[in-house]
């Protein structure tokens, strides 16, 4: 049974079949008939949204079930949630604080597993982020992204993603914050690799996406006041991304703090792709369950 807990659990070849099937305006009904648990333990406007439209458009029924209904490891263990939605659903997805839930519930093959996030990842984030670009500038071939800020669960899916497809990635960020060597080796093993800046500037120069996410994300509040101060110059204005190339896009996976990582000039520039991409999160979303409840149950990996 396949789970999509990262993007890397796709071959690169899945992934592109994935993207196709997001822009398919007829997609296979894989869900009629069935339905399809979405549990939160964290909140999320785009990510509830995005997957119940997604399995409406499939031909499924959503059910989306709040954190104090579940209480994983609390009320009921992540083993014996995943058995008990799995007699209801044909797949479960799951926006959690900690990956290792996912891990456990995935291992178990009750039924397909999606990280809608974790601690660890965004894959549905990086999915919809790959395809905006691909939108944009028609494939992937020579393309170079930015990312300017934490080394953070949604940096990390997205520089995954880039790596399979063949983009070249660069993150900006204070010291403190730059990726692992874990993180750095995992993208190089996939054929990849990042470049570090800690001068926002230099990484910009040339890119044709700059990529930025909010400085401080839930579950960090606590940070708050030494993150603004560590990332002081690191906001994302109309000047910094008049740097990139003339043809390049900004992209943000909001919400955004407007005034701190971002600008509004920047948000609401001619170059600002912010709200296709969150859009695009729905048909990346559709095009994933299209294929984890099709082609992936049909032809599996052995």
């Amino acid at each position: 049974m396949r789970s999509f807990l990262e993007v890397d659990d796709l071959t690169p070849a899945e992934l592109h079949r994935v993207l196709e099937l997001a822009s398919d305006p007829s997609p296979p009904q894989v869900l009629a008939g069935k339905g399809a648990g979405l549990v939160f333990e964290k909140p999320s406007a785009r990510t509830r949204n995005s997957m119940e439209m997604a399995v409406v458009q499939l031909g499924g029924h959503p059910v989306y079930i709040r954190d104090e209904e579940v209480r994983i490891d609390v009320r009921e263990t992540a083993e014996d949630v995943i058995r008990v939605l799995a007699g209801y659903h044909d797949v479960v997805a799951l926006r959690v604080f900690d990956h290792r839930v996912l891990d456990r519930m995935a291992k178990l093959d009750a039924v397909p597993v999606v990280n809608l996030l974790s601690d660890e990842g965004h894959p549905m984030q990086a999915l919809a982020d790959l395809l905006t670009i691909r939108d944009e500038f028609g494939s992937f071939d020579g393309r170079v992204i930015t990312y300017i800020g934490d080394a953070n669960n949604v940096w990390r899916s997205l520089a995954i993603g880039c790596a399979m497809v063949g983009m070249t990635s660069r993150i900006a960020c204070p010291p403190d914050y730059a990726p692992t060597d874990v993180d750095l080796d995992r993208i190089n093993a996939i054929g990849g690799q990042v470049d570090v800046f800690d001068r926002p500037e230099e990484a910009v120069a040339g890119s044709d996406v700059v990529y930025t996410d909010v400085w401080t994300s839930m579950g960090q509040e606590a940070e708050n006041e030494a993150r603004m101060r560590a990332f002081e110059g690191f906001t994302v204005d109309e000047r910094l991304i008049s740097g990139m190339a003339s043809h390049g896009v900004f992209m943000h996976c909001l919400p955004a703090h407007r005034g701190e990582e971002v600008s509004d000039d920047a948000m609401e520039s001619s170059m600002s792709r912010v709200f296709q991409q969150a859009e695009n999160r729905m048909h990346a979303a559709r095009g994933l369950l299209a294929w984890l409840l099709g082609e992936a149950q049909r032809d599996p990996v052995t």
